[in-house]
């Protein structure tokens, strides 16, 4: 049995930049911890540095990008950049708000694991983060 499946998987959910609406990363902190995940929420208007930061301080194996404010074409590739500075490629990313379909390929070709947006079920990525820390 691997160090991972003897204890639960760390989850860091943030809400980068401007945007202050934080309803559904509370929600989808409380069903991970539900879950049984260790959720680490970071609050309202963090940086790109801060999240990376927090990542690295609290060990995650995912960290959930909740964004609504149209910034995620400029947020996400500035914290992928810093995670791969640290050598963080390990950590899965998953972002999740109001993300125009356009948008998701391009941020799965930059290092995204999943894109959740308006609707996706808890369940759903309660689901992906379990099978893509564990894989």
């Amino acid at each position: 049995m691997s160090a991972l499946s003897q204890r639960r998987i760390r989850v860091v959910v943030a809400k980068p930049g401007l945007d202050g609406h934080d309803r559904g990363a509370k929600i989808i902190a409380r069903a991970l911890r539900d879950a049984g995940m260790e959720v680490i929420y970071t609050g309202l208007h963090q940086t790109p540095e801060q999240i990376v930061e927090t990542v690295i301080q609290e060990d995650a194996d995912a960290v959930g990008l909740s964004i609504l404010s149209g910034a995620h074409m400029t947020l996400v590739p500035r914290i992928l950049e810093l995670m791969r500075e640290q050598g963080l490629d390990e950590v899965v990313v998953i972002v999740g708000g109001t993300i125009p379909a356009a948008d998701v390929a391009e941020l799965k070709a930059l290092g995204v694991a999943e894109v959740f947006t308006p609707g996706a079920s808890a369940e759903a990525a309660i689901g992906f983060i379990r099978s893509a820390v564990r894989s």
